[in-house]
Formats: structure tokens, sequence, C-alpha cells
């Protein structure tokens, strides 16, 4: 695969699905799940799954009429991938800077340090 790269929210959409279904997932599965919501045509979802096939997220065959996809990154690799860089790009690999971006902006609750409490105790033991 080429290297990874962040996708588009509409192509991350489609992933989304693509992970929570067990594969093969076809565009009538894309559009029954997201395809409403979003308003979207079937031409617009089929030109999304064949761009991530271009960008080596799905893999695509042909079974009669219809094309069917597999994911060929797994939602644990891309978030990986997409928090390392979210990470470096604002927080300069700084877990304590995140943490405290979250703090001041009253997004963590005492419940939440708790559980990093517990979740920092556990990983140092």
């Amino acid at each position: 695969m080429k290297q990874m790269k962040k996708l588009p929210d509409a192509e991350f959409d489609i992933m989304k699905v693509v992970w929570a279904n067990e594969p093969p997932v076809t565009t009538n599965i894309i559009m029954e799940q997201l395809g409403t919501e979003k308003s979207w045509k079937a031409q617009t979802v089929i030109s999304l799954m064949l761009r991530l096939a271009e960008r080596g997220f799905l893999s695509t065959d042909k079974r009669g009429k219809e094309r069917i996809y597999y994911p060929l990154i797994s939602k644990d690799e891309y978030l990986k991938f997409e928090t390392s860089n979210f990470m470096k790009q604002y927080h300069d690999n700084s877990f304590l800077d995140l943490v405290n971006t979250l703090y001041e902006d009253k997004a963590l609750t005492d419940k939440d340090i708790d559980e990093l409490l517990q979740w920092a105790k556990k990983r140092r033991d």
C-alpha cells in the first residue's frame, strides 16, 4: 500500500460503515446505512468507494453485476495513524499538553480524571 493519508470526511464516513459490517460490503449496504442520512446518490457512493480503492483502503471485485469491497486497512490502524498525526500537529507529541487543553476547556469531568488515573496506574503496574 502507498503511504497512508488522511481521509476526507465523506470517505471516512464510508470507511466507518465498511468497518462496522462483515466483509464483503456492497454499495447497497453503504446506501442503506449512510446514503439516505447524507442524501447521497448511488453514483456518489460508488465514486467514493472507488476512490478509497485507489487510495489502498479497499480492495474491490466484481461479483456478477455487483461490485464488492473488502477493507485493506483496519479501523485501529487508521485511528492510530490519525491520532499520531493529531498529536504531532497540534500537541507536539505531548500527552500532557492534550490533557491540559481538554481540562482547561472543561471537557474533562472528575470521572474522566479518575479514569485517566486508573488507566495510568494500570499502565505503570
